[in-house]
């Protein structure tokens, strides 16, 4: 059981800990290292750096569009709301972080602005993700922009505590009249599609390399939790990055494997009341020791 930190900044009670055989990979083999992550408030004159790069790796290439300087000081600005995640104490760059964010009450600042506009273009161009407009474009509606990333082989074992977490200083805000009574959670993540690559295909005669590209049907989850989420969403949809570079770029995360991966931005949007228990759900994910 997760307990709740103390509200005050000044004032904070010892952050959970979770031990956790975590794979490394070298040049020639996979190496296991066992790992204890700490939970904690942002700081920021130490964290500015650490949850820049996280966000820049959430929103892939299209993280230029963004201000990300000028989002990270506002993630920052927040240090009740939200964690960091570090395995080398607090004085160190976060492998995860999580907060959320008033679009409604941020909705002057530029970087929300750019962030919204975004997200109305990608509704426009999605089926799926339709009537995410409308939501967006409602002045009554008070969503919050989940922004959740670690590194990639932090295990998902983090996620409930952080959700969690959040839930509880979420409660803590609104009954101290902050801006954080919510009516639908956005949870802003990243999905893939496994392609065949074309870089085997180099030599072979020209008529071949006209082919279509060869993707698989399933959506994998970078985040283990977010297919629990879906289950919960009452809009869910994936998109294409405006950076999106195709084929090239699906090689250059190819890996070990012989499919190259295409990265795809996705939404998950639930309703407040249903987030408690897709939060509760998502604690069913793993079994802590």
């Amino acid at each position: 059981m997760v307990k709740k930190r103390n509200r005050d900044v000044e004032q904070l009670v010892d952050a959970p800990s979770i031990q956790e055989d975590v794979e490394i990979a070298s040049d020639d083999e996979m190496n296991v290292v066992n790992v204890e992550f700490e939970w904690f408030n942002f700081k920021p004159d130490i964290d500015f750096h650490g949850v820049k790069n996280l966000l820049r790796q959430l929103f892939d290439v299209d993280s230029q569009l963004f201000e990300l300087s000028c989002l990270t000081d506002l993630v920052l600005s927040q240090p009740t709301i939200g964690s960091t995640v570090k395995v080398d104490g607090e004085k160190t760059d976060a492998y995860a972080m999580m907060t959320i964010i008033n679009l409604h009450e941020h909705r002057e600042k530029k970087v929300i602005q750019d962030i919204i506009n975004y997200l109305l273009k990608k509704s426009n161009s999605s089926r799926d993700l339709a009537s995410l407009a409308t939501h967006l474009s409602d002045s009554t509606a008070q969503i919050g922009l989940v922004l959740s990333e670690r590194l990639i082989n932090v295990p998902a074992e983090i996620a409930p505590p952080l959700y969690t977490m959040l839930c509880d200083e979420i409660e803590a805000a609104v009954e101290d009249q902050e801006p954080y009574n919510f009516t639908h959670y956005m949870i802003l993540t990243k999905t893939y599609q496994e392609i065949e690559s074309t870089l085997d295909e180099s030599d072979e005669p020209k008529i071949k390399k006209n082919k279509r590209e060869k993707t698989t049907c399933d959506t994998f989850y970078f985040h283990a939790e977010d297919e629990i989420f879906k289950k919960f969403a009452s809009v869910f949809g994936t998109f294409d990055y405006t950076n999106d570079r195709g084929l090239g770029m699906a090689d250059s995360k190819r890996a070990f494997s012989d499919m190259g991966i295409k990265p795809q931005g996705a939404i998950i949007l639930i309703e407040r009341s249903k987030f408690e228990d897709a939060v509760k759900a998502v604690n069913g994910l793993v079994a802590f020791s």
